[in-house]
């Protein structure tokens, strides 16, 4: 494999894809395939064009499977009311890489969604101990409401403050926690 030598170097692979290219080992090049399919089917997911973010979220994982096209793919499910795809699918990213707590977390919602309150709390407690995973206040958040929902109020009321002590700023806590404590008096 040909190594960049200088700055020169990297200039004119800048200014030469093909040269980069031929640096590129097959599987390099089918991660860069699958991160632009994730890129634009993300891009259409967000402008509501779930249909055709689930067809690009699908042709990234036939090209390169990763946990977060099967989680994003499963998120894109759900948009479109299909819950027991979108728990699948949060199944296969776990399968690819159970570090990665972003289907932990998914799972447990979309249980709470179908009124299996009591089911999502496991799913919310791996969310959390996940090794890969950069938004632990939301399971910390999510474990407060179902805690609530069951009437096991100071239990919600920890894990509000937990998510509070991860993210200060994050408001859903702060309004729950508000919210329940006026309830309790």
């Amino acid at each position: 494999m040909n190594r960049v030598r200088n700055t020169g170097d990297l200039l004119t692979l800048k200014n030469s894809p093909a040269k980069l290219l031929r640096m590129m080992t097959d599987d390099q090049i089918e991660q860069q395939k699958a991160m632009v399919l994730f890129d634009r089917a993300f891009r259409h997911q967000m402008q509501g064009e779930l249909q055709d973010a689930a067809y690009l979220y699908q042709q990234s994982i036939a090209t390169h499977p990763t946990a977060e096209a099967y989680t994003f793919l499963g998120w894109t499910y759900n948009m479109m009311g299909q819950l027991e795809e979108a728990i699948d699918m949060c199944h296969q990213a776990i399968a690819v890489d159970p570090a990665y707590g972003n289907p932990y977390n998914d799972i447990g919602v979309y249980l709470i969604e179908q009124e299996q309150w009591p089911e999502a709390i496991p799913w919310f407690e791996k969310a959390i101990t996940a090794p890969r995973y950069e938004a632990r206040q939301f399971p910390y958040m999510n474990l407060g409401r179902v805690y609530e929902h069951l009437g096991r109020y100071r239990t919600a009321l920890q894990y509000y403050d937990n998510a509070l002590k991860l993210d200060p700023l994050y408001l859903p806590a702060t309004w729950a926690k508000t919210a329940l404590l006026g309830k309790m008096n």
